[in-house]
């Protein structure tokens, strides 16, 4: 018998987000499908696990252990108590007033008042190995991402080279990331209309491991990820269901008859951030306000439909009005918008609206970011982040109200939930020992006596600004694999694969 499946539809919020709630056949009213699901098909996942020593993939000679601490960030709240630490799993949690008699002779590690979270799962990043590792590449970048407390990402399938649209070229990444990892990472594929109609295609590409499709509906920027139309995604759609994987949508709708996006230099000063504005403008939002997206997303979620919603550090902290003439620094896509928008993407962000945040480290190398020439229209566009994101969203969160368990929520239980990582999310018995422990009243500077691991620090839009909120140590699946500046020897994170097991067995 069919069973009803609702697959997860995610976008990208921007300033001004792409909806396609006016277009039926693309609506998410049609996200839910009475669609083909065998009953013996489950979804899991198998990790590719490294044959390293403990010693070279931890800074920490222990594999049983507890840790401390005043804060805490759990499920049911914020405590003061232990974590216990054995073989890479917490398999328990007590409170302050039992841990005295529970610790024992067992290795303790008390960090005090520092917090104690859950690890970072970024769902959207771009890490362009193989291929384009000049840009990025999987050491840096999984660096980068275990210094800003991210324990998972989960990789785009473009920037890389050849783009992740097939089996083999989902292998190819694979073969990228062994060993080269320093977090645990996952692999969107992609949906580009050579394999929207081909159903062994994506059969081939989602049976091998990727955790989901992405699809651009405007021109993407990269040549072998061509954009998609409606069509394309309604015949992914029964596929996807089938697998019960998520599509996830870049939140741009090309309405033009002919794209902004090759304006000619001379039309407009090509320094203004303005004329960037203009390339991307709002007849490409089919949610023209926050307000209509406030509105659009409850009454959908409330029918049942099965949406996500993302935003990006980047369009929380910044706004278009102090985006400088010639900084190519901070161009993106969508375009970071004024300031009345940033207001009420946070406002529909501590409303629910929005689910969850993530990076959308989108680096290169700083010739193509013309910082020299600073030319918006020709200069690559993509915020350089990783490292930053939970500092950024802590700093200038703050203004909101923005506490412990919101931070817990929107960058680790609900991207845990959207990548299918039952083990993941949460400091939790039988979860894996993915955690953070960071000082959030502890103030820094960004700038050139701060280390930063990513490959090019210079092309971030964050450097120079004063944050709050120092990441200390993270561990990844028990491993110690950052500590105040120190990487552990060997890169033992781990490739992360979707896979279809018989639940009858």
């Amino acid at each position: 018998m069919a069973r009803k499946q609702k697959l997860a539809l995610v976008m990208k919020m921007g300033v001004e987000v792409t909806s396609s709630g006016d277009k039926k056949e693309v609506s998410c009213d049609n996200v839910n499908h009475d669609s083909y699901q065998p009953k013996s098909l489950v979804r899991g996942h198998k990790y590719l696990l490294p044959q390293m020593s403990q010693s070279k993939c931890s800074l920490l000679p222990h594999n049983h252990y507890w840790i401390t601490s005043k804060r805490i960030v759990t499920p049911q709240g914020v405590i003061s108590g232990a974590v216990e630490v054995k073989e890479g799993n917490i398999i328990s949690i007590i409170k302050e007033e039992d841990w005295h008699r529970s610790v024992g002779r067992t290795q303790v590690i008390d960090y005090g008042g520092a917090v104690v979270s859950p690890g970072l799962i970024d769902v959207h990043a771009h890490l362009d190995d193989p291929g384009r590792a000049e840009w990025e590449g999987f050491p840096s970048g999984t660096k980068a991402a275990a210094a800003g407390g991210i324990t998972t990402l989960i990789d785009m399938p473009l920037n890389n080279f050849p783009s992740t649209v097939s089996e083999e070229t989902l292998k190819l990444k694979i073969e990228a990331a062994e060993d080269n990892i320093y977090v645990d990472v996952g692999f969107w594929g992609g949906l580009v209309p050579e394999n929207a109609f081909n159903e062994s295609a994506l059969e081939g590409l989602l049976s091998s491991g990727v955790l989901g499709l992405k699809s651009f509906m405007c021109p993407s920027g990269i040549n072998d990820f061509p954009m998609t139309n409606a069509n394309h995604i309604k015949a992914a759609l029964s596929v996807l269901a089938k697998y019960r994987r998520p599509l996830l949508v870049h939140a741009e709708l090309q309405q033009d008859s002919e794209s902004t996006l090759e304006m000619k230099d001379g039309i407009d000063d090509a320094r203004s951030y303005s004329t960037y504005l203009k390339t991307r403008p709002p007849s490409w939002d089919k949610v023209k306000s926050y307000l209509q997206l406030c509105t659009y997303f409850p009454e959908a979620k409330s029918r049942g439909d099965s949406i996500t919603v993302e935003t990006c550090p980047h369009y929380l902290a910044f706004s278009a009005e102090e985006v400088p003439d010639g900084d190519t620094r901070f161009k993106c896509a969508p375009p970071i918008r004024d300031a009345t928008n940033k207001e009420k993407l946070w406002e529909a962000l501590m409303e629910g609206h929005i689910d969850m945040l993530s990076s959308d480290h989108s680096p290169t190398v700083p010739e193509l970011k013309l910082l020299d020439d600073g030319n918006f229209l020709r200069a690559w566009g993509g915020i350089s982040s990783l490292q930053f994101v939970l500092p950024v969203t802590w700093s200038y969160g703050r203004k909101y109200a923005v506490t412990l368990e919101h931070l817990a929520s929107w960058w680790s239980e609900k991207p845990a939930k959207l990548a299918g990582q039952d083990l993941k999310g949460a400091i939790a018995v039988g979860n894996h020992a993915d955690i953070v422990v960071w000082a959030p009243d502890v103030e820094f500077d960004l700038n050139e006596n701060h280390p930063v691991y990513h490959k090019h620090p210079s092309n971030s839009a964050y450097m120079g600004r004063r944050l709050s909120g120092k990441v200390l140590a993270t561990f990844v699946r028990g491993n110690l694999v950052y500590k105040e500046g120190k990487h552990a020897t060997a890169a033992c994170g781990v490739p992360i694969l979707a896979r279809l097991v018989n639940s009858n067995n």
